[in-house]
Protein backbone atom coordinates (compact mmCIF):
# COMPACT_ATOMS: atom_id res chain seq x y z
CA UNK A 1 0.00 0.00 0.00
CA UNK A 2 0.93 3.77 -1.16
CA UNK A 3 2.75 5.90 1.81
CA UNK A 4 2.78 8.71 -0.44
CA UNK A 5 -0.35 11.36 -2.04
CA UNK A 6 1.28 10.80 -5.81
CA UNK A 7 1.28 6.99 -5.99
CA UNK A 8 -2.22 7.56 -6.04
CA UNK A 9 -2.30 9.41 -9.74
CA UNK A 10 0.54 6.81 -10.78
CA UNK A 11 -1.50 4.13 -10.02
CA UNK A 12 -4.93 5.62 -11.43
CA UNK A 13 -3.34 6.44 -14.47
CA UNK A 14 -1.77 2.53 -15.19
CA UNK A 15 -5.09 1.33 -14.02
CA UNK A 16 -7.87 3.34 -16.14
CA UNK A 17 -6.25 5.61 -18.21
CA UNK A 18 -9.12 6.49 -20.32
CA UNK A 19 -10.75 7.68 -17.19
CA UNK A 20 -12.14 11.25 -16.62
CA UNK A 21 -10.17 12.66 -13.80
CA UNK A 22 -11.23 16.14 -13.87
CA UNK A 23 -13.74 17.75 -16.18
CA UNK A 24 -13.80 21.58 -16.12
CA UNK A 25 -16.12 24.01 -18.23
CA UNK A 26 -13.17 23.91 -20.90
CA UNK A 27 -11.84 20.76 -21.20
CA UNK A 28 -12.00 16.57 -19.86
CA UNK A 29 -8.87 15.60 -18.66
CA UNK A 30 -8.18 11.74 -18.70
CA UNK A 31 -6.35 10.19 -16.08
CA UNK A 32 -2.84 9.21 -18.73
CA UNK A 33 -2.99 12.71 -19.69
CA UNK A 34 -3.10 14.33 -16.11
CA UNK A 35 0.07 11.85 -15.06
CA UNK A 36 1.28 13.28 -18.61
CA UNK A 37 0.97 16.85 -17.14
CA UNK A 38 2.18 16.52 -13.88
CA UNK A 39 5.57 14.88 -15.09
CA UNK A 40 5.76 17.55 -17.83
CA UNK A 41 5.16 20.37 -14.95
CA UNK A 42 7.88 18.23 -12.76
CA UNK A 43 10.63 19.18 -15.02
CA UNK A 44 9.45 22.78 -15.23
CA UNK A 45 9.93 22.99 -11.50
CA UNK A 46 13.05 21.40 -11.53
CA UNK A 47 14.59 23.69 -14.34
CA UNK A 48 13.22 26.45 -11.78
CA UNK A 49 15.23 25.00 -8.66
CA UNK A 50 12.49 22.99 -6.74
CA UNK A 51 14.45 20.43 -4.86
CA UNK A 52 13.28 17.90 -2.09
CA UNK A 53 11.69 19.89 0.93
CA UNK A 54 11.21 22.62 -0.92
CA UNK A 55 7.57 24.84 -0.65
CA UNK A 56 5.74 25.96 -3.93
CA UNK A 57 3.06 27.84 -3.79
CA UNK A 58 -0.16 27.89 -6.17
CA UNK A 59 -1.90 31.15 -6.34
CA UNK A 60 -4.37 30.10 -9.89
CA UNK A 61 -8.00 29.61 -10.38
CA UNK A 62 -9.32 26.00 -9.70
CA UNK A 63 -8.06 23.50 -12.68
CA UNK A 64 -6.51 20.25 -14.00
CA UNK A 65 -3.33 22.09 -14.73
CA UNK A 66 -3.66 23.07 -10.78
CA UNK A 67 -3.79 19.85 -9.82
CA UNK A 68 -1.14 18.29 -12.69
CA UNK A 69 1.00 20.86 -10.18
CA UNK A 70 0.22 19.70 -7.12
CA UNK A 71 1.08 16.56 -8.07
CA UNK A 72 4.37 17.52 -9.99
CA UNK A 73 5.18 19.07 -6.62
CA UNK A 74 4.66 15.96 -4.67
CA UNK A 75 7.22 13.92 -7.34
CA UNK A 76 10.01 15.98 -6.74
CA UNK A 77 10.08 15.52 -3.00
CA UNK A 78 8.27 19.37 -2.24
CA UNK A 79 5.43 20.20 -0.76
CA UNK A 80 2.45 22.78 -2.54
CA UNK A 81 0.81 25.55 -0.71
CA UNK A 82 -2.66 26.21 -2.29
CA UNK A 83 -3.54 30.06 -1.94
CA UNK A 84 -6.82 30.86 -2.91
CA UNK A 85 -7.05 32.92 -6.33
CA UNK A 86 -8.69 35.97 -5.11
CA UNK A 87 -6.23 36.70 -2.30
CA UNK A 88 -5.19 39.82 -2.20
CA UNK A 89 -1.29 40.28 -3.53
CA UNK A 90 -0.18 41.39 0.20
CA UNK A 91 -2.02 37.85 1.71
CA UNK A 92 0.15 36.10 -0.54
CA UNK A 93 3.00 37.68 -0.35
CA UNK A 94 2.90 37.37 3.54
CA UNK A 95 2.25 33.58 2.44
CA UNK A 96 5.46 33.08 0.20
CA UNK A 97 7.80 34.59 2.51
CA UNK A 98 6.29 32.76 5.52
CA UNK A 99 6.77 29.50 4.25
CA UNK A 100 9.65 30.37 2.67
CA UNK A 101 8.78 29.74 -1.33
CA UNK A 102 11.25 28.64 -3.81
CA UNK A 103 8.36 29.38 -5.93
CA UNK A 104 5.57 31.12 -6.98
CA UNK A 105 3.24 29.32 -9.42
CA UNK A 106 1.15 32.23 -10.79
CA UNK A 107 0.10 33.60 -14.29
CA UNK A 108 3.23 35.88 -15.17
CA UNK A 109 1.10 38.85 -15.92
CA UNK A 110 -0.32 38.69 -12.23
CA UNK A 111 3.27 38.50 -10.72
CA UNK A 112 5.37 40.22 -12.83
CA UNK A 113 2.87 43.93 -12.29
CA UNK A 114 3.01 43.59 -8.03
CA UNK A 115 6.26 44.22 -7.12
CA UNK A 116 6.04 42.30 -3.58
CA UNK A 117 6.98 39.14 -5.83
CA UNK A 118 10.32 40.73 -7.19
CA UNK A 119 13.11 38.12 -5.65
CA UNK A 120 10.81 34.73 -5.82
CA UNK A 121 10.63 33.11 -8.59
CA UNK A 122 7.11 32.94 -10.74
CA UNK A 123 6.70 29.97 -13.10
CA UNK A 124 3.16 30.29 -14.85
CA UNK A 125 2.42 26.58 -15.68
CA UNK A 126 0.19 25.85 -18.18
CA UNK A 127 0.17 22.64 -20.18
CA UNK A 128 -0.67 24.19 -23.51
CA UNK A 129 2.76 26.49 -23.28
CA UNK A 130 5.07 25.22 -20.90
CA UNK A 131 7.18 23.04 -23.35
CA UNK A 132 8.65 19.44 -22.46
CA UNK A 133 10.84 20.01 -19.91
CA UNK A 134 12.32 16.71 -18.85
CA UNK A 135 11.25 14.67 -16.01
CA UNK A 136 13.22 14.55 -13.40
CA UNK A 137 13.65 11.05 -11.38
CA UNK A 138 10.77 10.61 -8.73
CA UNK A 139 11.42 11.45 -5.26
CA UNK A 140 10.34 8.60 -2.86
CA UNK A 141 8.39 10.51 -0.14
CA UNK A 142 7.85 8.71 3.46
CA UNK A 143 4.21 9.10 5.01
CA UNK A 144 5.80 11.70 7.72
CA UNK A 145 6.73 13.91 4.80
CA UNK A 146 5.14 17.14 4.44
CA UNK A 147 2.82 17.14 1.23
CA UNK A 148 1.61 20.70 1.54
CA UNK A 149 0.35 23.63 3.61
CA UNK A 150 -3.12 24.98 4.29
CA UNK A 151 -2.78 28.59 5.45
CA UNK A 152 -5.55 29.56 7.75
CA UNK A 153 -6.44 32.99 9.43
CA UNK A 154 -3.83 33.55 12.83
CA UNK A 155 -4.02 36.37 15.25
CA UNK A 156 -3.86 39.54 14.35
CA UNK A 157 -4.35 38.79 10.70
CA UNK A 158 -1.25 36.98 10.87
CA UNK A 159 -1.77 33.08 8.58
CA UNK A 160 -0.67 30.00 10.06
CA UNK A 161 0.71 27.04 8.07
CA UNK A 162 -0.88 24.11 8.86
CA UNK A 163 1.49 21.13 8.16
CA UNK A 164 0.07 18.05 6.53
CA UNK A 165 1.84 14.84 5.74
CA UNK A 166 1.31 12.27 3.41
CA UNK A 167 0.15 9.91 5.78
CA UNK A 168 -2.11 12.54 7.50
CA UNK A 169 -4.05 13.18 4.42
CA UNK A 170 -3.78 9.15 3.73
CA UNK A 171 -5.58 7.95 6.49
CA UNK A 172 -8.53 10.43 5.95
CA UNK A 173 -8.54 9.35 2.27
CA UNK A 174 -8.46 5.78 2.47
CA UNK A 175 -10.99 5.53 5.62
CA UNK A 176 -12.91 8.14 3.43
CA UNK A 177 -13.09 5.65 0.47
CA UNK A 178 -13.15 3.15 2.12
CA UNK A 179 -16.81 4.53 4.08
CA UNK A 180 -18.48 5.46 0.88
CA UNK A 181 -17.08 2.81 -1.38
CA UNK A 182 -16.37 5.00 -3.71
CA UNK A 183 -15.73 3.57 -7.52
CA UNK A 184 -14.98 4.45 -11.04
CA UNK A 185 -19.11 5.97 -11.55
CA UNK A 186 -18.32 8.39 -9.03
CA UNK A 187 -18.59 12.15 -9.96
CA UNK A 188 -17.17 14.05 -7.00
CA UNK A 189 -18.30 18.29 -7.16
CA UNK A 190 -15.95 20.31 -6.07
CA UNK A 191 -17.23 22.82 -4.84
CA UNK A 192 -14.32 24.44 -2.32
CA UNK A 193 -11.81 26.18 -3.08
CA UNK A 194 -7.95 24.36 -3.02
CA UNK A 195 -6.77 26.19 -0.14
CA UNK A 196 -9.65 25.06 1.80
CA UNK A 197 -9.43 21.36 2.98
CA UNK A 198 -12.55 20.25 2.06
CA UNK A 199 -11.32 19.71 -1.20
CA UNK A 200 -8.88 16.84 -0.11
CA UNK A 201 -11.54 14.83 -0.06
CA UNK A 202 -12.61 15.66 -3.89
CA UNK A 203 -9.56 15.29 -5.41
CA UNK A 204 -7.58 12.28 -3.69
CA UNK A 205 -10.94 10.33 -2.83
CA UNK A 206 -11.70 10.46 -6.61
CA UNK A 207 -7.66 9.72 -7.18
CA UNK A 208 -8.15 7.04 -5.40
CA UNK A 209 -11.05 5.32 -7.22
CA UNK A 210 -10.85 6.30 -10.65
CA UNK A 211 -13.60 8.31 -10.93
CA UNK A 212 -14.40 11.75 -11.62
CA UNK A 213 -13.62 15.42 -10.14
CA UNK A 214 -16.29 17.42 -11.73
CA UNK A 215 -14.71 21.50 -10.69
CA UNK A 216 -17.42 24.04 -10.23
CA UNK A 217 -17.37 27.25 -11.82
CA UNK A 218 -16.00 29.66 -10.15
CA UNK A 219 -18.47 32.28 -11.34
CA UNK A 220 -21.04 29.67 -10.10
CA UNK A 221 -19.85 28.82 -6.93
CA UNK A 222 -22.70 31.14 -4.80
CA UNK A 223 -25.13 31.11 -7.63
CA UNK A 224 -27.42 29.02 -6.21
CA UNK A 225 -29.75 28.33 -9.26
CA UNK A 226 -26.43 27.57 -10.98
CA UNK A 227 -25.31 25.45 -8.52
CA UNK A 228 -28.42 23.39 -8.59
CA UNK A 229 -28.15 23.21 -12.43
CA UNK A 230 -24.86 21.76 -12.09
CA UNK A 231 -25.92 19.31 -9.40
CA UNK A 232 -28.08 17.31 -12.35
CA UNK A 233 -26.31 18.38 -15.27
CA UNK A 234 -22.85 16.52 -14.60
CA UNK A 235 -24.99 13.78 -12.65
CA UNK A 236 -23.19 14.32 -9.25
CA UNK A 237 -22.92 11.43 -7.38
CA UNK A 238 -20.62 13.11 -4.66
CA UNK A 239 -21.88 16.49 -3.26
CA UNK A 240 -19.32 18.11 -0.28
CA UNK A 241 -19.65 21.81 0.58
CA UNK A 242 -20.31 23.88 3.86
CA UNK A 243 -23.77 23.88 4.77
CA UNK A 244 -24.52 27.40 3.78
CA UNK A 245 -23.63 26.78 0.33
CA UNK A 246 -26.44 23.86 0.57
CA UNK A 247 -28.83 26.51 2.43
CA UNK A 248 -28.28 28.64 -0.29
CA UNK A 249 -28.86 26.46 -2.89
CA UNK A 250 -31.95 25.14 -0.60
CA UNK A 251 -33.41 28.42 -0.78
CA UNK A 252 -32.55 30.91 -3.75
CA UNK A 253 -31.73 27.57 -5.70
CA UNK A 254 -35.45 25.71 -5.25
CA UNK A 255 -33.06 22.90 -4.89
CA UNK A 256 -36.03 20.51 -3.05
CA UNK A 257 -38.81 21.73 -5.65
CA UNK A 258 -38.08 19.47 -8.03
CA UNK A 259 -36.27 15.64 -7.84
CA UNK A 260 -33.56 14.46 -6.71
CA UNK A 261 -31.25 13.91 -9.57
CA UNK A 262 -31.07 9.84 -9.74
CA UNK A 263 -27.38 9.72 -9.79
CA UNK A 264 -26.79 11.76 -6.23
CA UNK A 265 -25.94 9.39 -3.46
CA UNK A 266 -23.93 11.20 -1.11
CA UNK A 267 -24.28 14.61 0.06
CA UNK A 268 -21.41 15.68 2.74
CA UNK A 269 -21.66 18.95 4.79
CA UNK A 270 -19.02 19.77 7.41
CA UNK A 271 -17.25 23.19 8.03
CA UNK A 272 -20.32 25.08 10.41
CA UNK A 273 -23.56 23.64 12.01
CA UNK A 274 -26.31 23.13 9.78
CA UNK A 275 -29.56 24.38 10.88
CA UNK A 276 -31.79 21.26 11.49
CA UNK A 277 -34.69 22.27 9.04
CA UNK A 278 -32.76 22.45 6.37
CA UNK A 279 -31.11 18.99 7.16
CA UNK A 280 -34.96 17.46 7.19
CA UNK A 281 -35.45 19.14 3.81
CA UNK A 282 -32.75 17.43 2.15
CA UNK A 283 -33.22 14.15 3.98
CA UNK A 284 -37.43 14.37 2.58
CA UNK A 285 -35.70 15.23 -1.11
CA UNK A 286 -33.12 12.54 -1.74
CA UNK A 287 -32.60 9.18 -0.29
CA UNK A 288 -29.06 9.95 -0.45
CA UNK A 289 -26.89 9.55 1.95
CA UNK A 290 -26.37 12.27 4.36
CA UNK A 291 -23.08 12.49 6.17
CA UNK A 292 -22.16 15.26 9.08
CA UNK A 293 -18.23 15.46 8.74
CA UNK A 294 -16.52 17.48 11.49
CA UNK A 295 -12.72 18.40 11.65
CA UNK A 296 -10.39 21.24 12.10
CA UNK A 297 -7.71 22.54 9.31
CA UNK A 298 -5.52 21.00 11.82
CA UNK A 299 -7.24 17.44 11.93
CA UNK A 300 -9.05 17.22 8.70
CA UNK A 301 -11.49 15.02 9.15
CA UNK A 302 -11.55 13.31 12.75
CA UNK A 303 -15.64 12.28 13.59
CA UNK A 304 -18.53 11.46 11.35
CA UNK A 305 -22.13 11.05 11.83
CA UNK A 306 -24.77 9.85 9.02
CA UNK A 307 -27.86 11.28 9.83
CA UNK A 308 -30.93 9.07 11.10
CA UNK A 309 -34.12 9.43 11.65
CA UNK A 310 -33.88 10.08 14.93
CA UNK A 311 -31.17 13.20 14.99
CA UNK A 312 -34.54 14.69 12.41
CA UNK A 313 -36.24 14.56 15.43
CA UNK A 314 -34.10 16.65 17.60
CA UNK A 315 -34.53 21.15 17.29
CA UNK A 316 -30.50 21.23 17.28
CA UNK A 317 -28.10 20.59 14.65
CA UNK A 318 -27.28 16.92 13.82
CA UNK A 319 -23.98 15.46 16.06
CA UNK A 320 -20.97 15.57 14.39
CA UNK A 321 -20.89 11.96 15.17
CA UNK A 322 -18.27 9.55 16.62
CA UNK A 323 -14.80 9.15 15.72
CA UNK A 324 -13.16 7.87 12.53
CA UNK A 325 -10.07 7.84 10.60
CA UNK A 326 -8.12 5.65 12.94
CA UNK A 327 -8.51 8.80 15.64
CA UNK A 328 -9.54 8.68 19.06
CA UNK A 329 -11.47 11.77 20.23
CA UNK A 330 -12.69 12.64 23.51
CA UNK A 331 -13.79 15.43 25.17
CA UNK A 332 -11.82 17.34 28.03
CA UNK A 333 -13.47 19.02 30.91
CA UNK A 334 -12.02 21.98 32.47
CA UNK A 335 -10.18 19.88 35.25
CA UNK A 336 -8.96 17.49 32.78
CA UNK A 337 -10.43 14.78 33.08
CA UNK A 338 -12.45 13.33 30.44
CA UNK A 339 -16.43 14.22 30.10
CA UNK A 340 -19.09 11.68 30.60
CA UNK A 341 -22.38 11.36 28.66
CA UNK A 342 -24.22 14.58 29.39
CA UNK A 343 -21.29 16.86 30.20
CA UNK A 344 -19.27 19.15 27.94
CA UNK A 345 -15.78 19.82 27.45
CA UNK A 346 -13.12 20.68 24.80
CA UNK A 347 -12.90 18.12 22.34
CA UNK A 348 -9.78 16.41 21.91
CA UNK A 349 -8.23 14.86 18.74
CA UNK A 350 -4.98 11.87 18.93
CA UNK A 351 -4.33 9.84 15.85
CA UNK A 352 -2.95 9.77 12.25
CA UNK A 353 -4.97 12.93 11.32
CA UNK A 354 -3.55 15.05 13.12
CA UNK A 355 -1.06 18.04 11.92
CA UNK A 356 2.61 17.91 12.04
CA UNK A 357 2.27 21.47 13.58
CA UNK A 358 1.99 25.09 12.32
CA UNK A 359 4.92 25.92 9.89
CA UNK A 360 8.20 27.98 11.62
CA UNK A 361 6.83 26.11 14.72
CA UNK A 362 7.30 24.27 17.57
CA UNK A 363 6.27 20.30 16.11
CA UNK A 364 2.61 19.36 17.10
CA UNK A 365 3.28 16.81 19.78
CA UNK A 366 0.48 14.33 21.14
CA UNK A 367 -3.38 15.18 21.05
CA UNK A 368 -4.70 18.41 19.52
CA UNK A 369 -7.08 20.54 21.92
CA UNK A 370 -9.36 22.02 19.25
CA UNK A 371 -10.85 24.85 20.80
CA UNK A 372 -14.65 23.59 20.00
CA UNK A 373 -16.86 22.75 22.84
CA UNK A 374 -19.15 19.58 22.35
CA UNK A 375 -21.30 17.69 24.84
CA UNK A 376 -21.16 14.03 25.16
CA UNK A 377 -24.19 12.31 23.84
CA UNK A 378 -25.65 8.57 25.48
CA UNK A 379 -24.31 7.08 22.49
CA UNK A 380 -20.71 8.32 22.95
CA UNK A 381 -20.97 10.51 20.33
CA UNK A 382 -20.78 14.56 20.16
CA UNK A 383 -23.17 17.41 20.09
CA UNK A 384 -20.87 21.08 18.78
CA UNK A 385 -21.69 23.37 20.90
CA UNK A 386 -19.59 25.94 19.59
CA UNK A 387 -15.91 28.00 19.40
CA UNK A 388 -14.82 28.73 23.04
CA UNK A 389 -14.73 32.04 22.05
CA UNK A 390 -18.49 31.89 21.12
CA UNK A 391 -19.23 32.16 24.79
CA UNK A 392 -19.73 35.37 25.73
CA UNK A 393 -21.17 37.41 29.12
CA UNK A 394 -23.62 40.09 28.93
CA UNK A 395 -24.69 41.55 31.73
CA UNK A 396 -23.57 38.74 34.12
CA UNK A 397 -25.42 36.53 31.97
CA UNK A 398 -22.98 33.51 29.75
CA UNK A 399 -24.19 33.38 26.35
CA UNK A 400 -23.10 30.94 24.03
CA UNK A 401 -23.85 32.67 20.69
CA UNK A 402 -24.44 29.34 18.76
CA UNK A 403 -27.87 29.09 21.56
CA UNK A 404 -28.82 32.54 19.95
CA UNK A 405 -28.85 31.61 16.57
CA UNK A 406 -30.34 27.98 16.46
CA UNK A 407 -33.45 29.97 18.62
CA UNK A 408 -33.42 32.25 15.67
CA UNK A 409 -33.51 29.26 12.47
CA UNK A 410 -36.12 27.63 14.09
CA UNK A 411 -38.94 30.31 12.94
CA UNK A 412 -40.04 29.18 9.85
CA UNK A 413 -39.50 32.11 7.62
CA UNK A 414 -35.82 32.23 9.11
CA UNK A 415 -33.01 31.24 5.96
CA UNK A 416 -29.83 32.40 7.19
CA UNK A 417 -28.32 34.43 10.86
CA UNK A 418 -25.17 35.67 12.50
CA UNK A 419 -25.33 36.35 15.69
CA UNK A 420 -22.52 38.88 17.17
CA UNK A 421 -21.56 40.71 20.90
CA UNK A 422 -20.84 44.32 20.34
CA UNK A 423 -19.95 47.03 23.02
CA UNK A 424 -18.20 46.95 26.38
CA UNK A 425 -19.78 46.94 29.85
CA UNK A 426 -23.89 48.15 30.38
CA UNK A 427 -23.57 48.94 27.04
CA UNK A 428 -22.63 45.71 25.35
CA UNK A 429 -25.68 43.67 23.82
CA UNK A 430 -26.37 40.92 20.87
CA UNK A 431 -26.88 41.92 17.15
CA UNK A 432 -28.52 39.25 15.30
CA UNK A 433 -28.63 39.28 11.34
CA UNK A 434 -31.30 37.24 9.86
CA UNK A 435 -32.15 36.50 6.42
CA UNK A 436 -35.59 35.94 5.50
CA UNK A 437 -36.79 33.57 3.57
CA UNK A 438 -38.37 34.34 0.02
CA UNK A 439 -42.17 35.86 0.00
CA UNK A 440 -42.12 35.84 4.02
CA UNK A 441 -42.55 39.13 5.64
CA UNK A 442 -42.79 38.87 9.24
CA UNK A 443 -41.18 41.60 11.68
CA UNK A 444 -39.35 42.38 14.54
CA UNK A 445 -42.09 42.11 16.70
CA UNK A 446 -43.47 38.25 15.20
CA UNK A 447 -40.03 37.06 15.70
CA UNK A 448 -39.27 38.39 18.96
CA UNK A 449 -42.41 36.91 20.32
CA UNK A 450 -41.47 33.23 18.76
CA UNK A 451 -37.65 33.69 20.65
CA UNK A 452 -39.79 34.43 24.19
CA UNK A 453 -41.24 31.13 24.06
CA UNK A 454 -38.38 29.39 23.45
CA UNK A 455 -35.10 31.14 25.47
CA UNK A 456 -34.74 33.37 28.31
CA UNK A 457 -35.16 36.93 27.76
CA UNK A 458 -31.32 37.16 28.35
CA UNK A 459 -30.69 34.98 25.35
CA UNK A 460 -33.18 37.52 22.68
CA UNK A 461 -30.77 39.83 20.85
CA UNK A 462 -31.16 43.55 21.74
CA UNK A 463 -30.60 44.66 18.41
CA UNK A 464 -32.39 42.72 15.47
CA UNK A 465 -31.68 43.26 12.06
CA UNK A 466 -33.17 42.07 8.71
CA UNK A 467 -30.18 41.87 6.01
CA UNK A 468 -30.85 40.60 2.21
CA UNK A 469 -28.04 38.40 2.57
CA UNK A 470 -24.40 37.56 4.72
CA UNK A 471 -21.51 38.46 3.97
CA UNK A 472 -19.14 35.43 3.39
CA UNK A 473 -15.41 34.76 3.31
CA UNK A 474 -14.00 32.96 0.29
CA UNK A 475 -14.63 29.88 1.42
CA UNK A 476 -18.22 30.29 2.08
CA UNK A 477 -18.36 30.90 6.02
CA UNK A 478 -19.94 33.97 7.48
CA UNK A 479 -17.78 36.54 7.95
CA UNK A 480 -18.56 37.26 11.87
CA UNK A 481 -15.87 40.18 11.41
CA UNK A 482 -17.97 42.13 9.00
CA UNK A 483 -20.41 41.57 10.78
CA UNK A 484 -18.91 42.89 14.19
CA UNK A 485 -17.79 46.16 12.57
CA UNK A 486 -21.59 46.37 11.16
CA UNK A 487 -22.90 45.86 13.87
CA UNK A 488 -20.98 48.55 16.22
CA UNK A 489 -22.37 50.85 13.42
CA UNK A 490 -26.09 52.78 13.76
CA UNK A 491 -28.27 51.23 12.80
CA UNK A 492 -29.86 51.98 9.19
CA UNK A 493 -26.81 53.08 7.80
CA UNK A 494 -25.91 50.09 5.02
CA UNK A 495 -29.89 49.73 4.12
CA UNK A 496 -31.01 47.06 6.31
CA UNK A 497 -35.22 46.11 5.99
CA UNK A 498 -37.37 46.64 9.04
Amino acid sequence: MTDNLQDLLVAAAARWPDAVAVKTPEEKVTYGELDRRADLFAGALSAAGVRRGDRVVLWRPKSADVIAVMQAALRIGAAYVPVDPLAPPDRVRRIVDDAGARVLCAPRAVAAGEPAFHGVACVDLDSRSVGAPTPPAPVRSASGDLAYLLYTSGSRGVPKGVCISHGNALAFIRWFAGELRADRQDVFANHAPFSFDLSVLDIYVAMAAGATVAIVPPDAAYTPKRLVDFLHQENITVWYSVPSVLMLMQGDGELASGPAPKALRAVLFAGEPFPIAYVRELAGWTTARLLNLYGPTETNVCTYRQVRAADLEREVPVPIGEACCGNRVWARRPDGTVARPGEEGELVVDGPTVFQGYWGRAKQEGPYATGDRVRVCDDGSFDYLGRGDDVVKIRGNRIDLGDVATALHSHPGVADVAVVAVGDGLERRLVAFVVRRPETAFGQISLRRHLAGRVPPYLIPQDLRFVPELPRTARGKIATGTLRARAAEKEGTHGYAP
